[in-house]
């Protein structure tokens, strides 16, 4: 899938105050309790104490740190001064504050009171992987869904955010995985061989109406006569001599199966037919993704 899922204003906001906070979200990350008080009062200075401060409440709302300490919404400034006793109004409390070297003492201080660990760190990236794989393989999200949790999902397990790139591009690679597993479980539904021969053949096109047979099944019966009736009865025969209900869809997940049969009810037999694999496999995971036709035919019976 492309890596380039994001939206402008997405990759704009990611790792950034998008607004300012909202008085729930003011009183979950930005107030501080008497450990986090105790902390910040070892600081001399009130630039010190409210730019720790700030920098505290924002890797817990955002998930990392700013590399301006200080480009913070006013909100958040005047909500942090007023616990601290600090006037939030002086212009040089937070422009002293961005200059100083002892800012970057403060992210690593952070760091180690708190337990924020990189992006890297094992084995939480291992953890991390393993729990992206397991929501790609049970949940049809869409990638920039999937992103934004995993995003949550770092802020809350106290990983710090990494690059926009690199996260788009791991997010990427995980589903692509889940969706060869998915591609290589549905076509090996049908067996015997011959069974994969005649839903093959369901895909070709009459050459004068150009119509497969895989878009005449797919119609329901419309017709409220004794004709229509027969029309829905052999319909029935033929989709039961494919045999389907042999088919143990049990381990795909039902958020997968739905998905795909909201695919299936749109997608037409032509352009199924045409996604052939005969191209030389440019990574791991092409082999896998040869299926494709084949799992598209097959989701398309479970609109049926």
């Amino acid at each position: 899938m492309p890596v380039a899922f994001l939206t402008p204003e997405q990759e704009a906001q990611y790792g950034r105050f998008a607004g300012a906070p909202t008085p729930q979200q003011l009183a979950q990350f930005f107030w501080f309790d008497e450990v986090d008080r105790a902390h910040i009062d070892r600081h001399r200075g009130a630039h010190n104490r409210l730019g720790f401060a700030l920098q505290l409440g924002t890797v817990r709302f955002l998930g990392t740190f700013l590399t301006d300490p200080a480009a913070v919404p006013p909100p958040v400034v005047e909500y942090v001064a007023q616990q601290l006793a600090v006037d939030a109004a002086a212009p040089d409390l937070l422009v002293t504050y961005r200059g100083l070297e002892s800012r970057w003492d403060h992210t690593r201080e952070i760091r180690q009171i708190y337990g924020y660990q990189d992006f890297t760190d094992q084995p939480a990236h291992w953890r991390l992987v393993r729990w992206l794989y397991q929501r790609a393989w049970l949940m049809a999200e869409r990638p920039s869904v999937l992103f934004d949790r995993t995003t949550a999902h770092l802020v809350e397990q106290k990983t710090l955010l990494p690059g926009v790139t690199t996260l788009t591009r791991l997010v990427a690679q995980v589903r692509d995985r889940a969706q060869a597993r998915l591609w290589q479980r549905l076509a090996a539904l049908p067996q015997p061989a011959a069974q994969r021969d005649v839903l093959k053949h369901l895909l070709s096109a009459d050459p004068k109406s150009r119509i497969a047979p895989l878009d005449i099944l797919r119609r329901g019966p419309t017709r409220p006569s004794i004709r229509g009736f027969q029309q829905a009865l052999d319909r029935l025969d033929t989709l039961r001599g494919l045999g389907a209900t042999e088919w143990q869809l049990q381990p795909i997940p039902s958020a997968r199966l739905a998905a795909l049969a909201r695919h299936a009810a749109t997608v037409r037999a032509q352009p199924i037919a045409r996604r052939t694999g005969g191209s030389r496999p440019s990574s791991p995971l092409r082999p896998c993704l040869r299926s494709a036709p084949k799992m598209t035919l097959l989701s398309s019976w479970s609109a049926i």
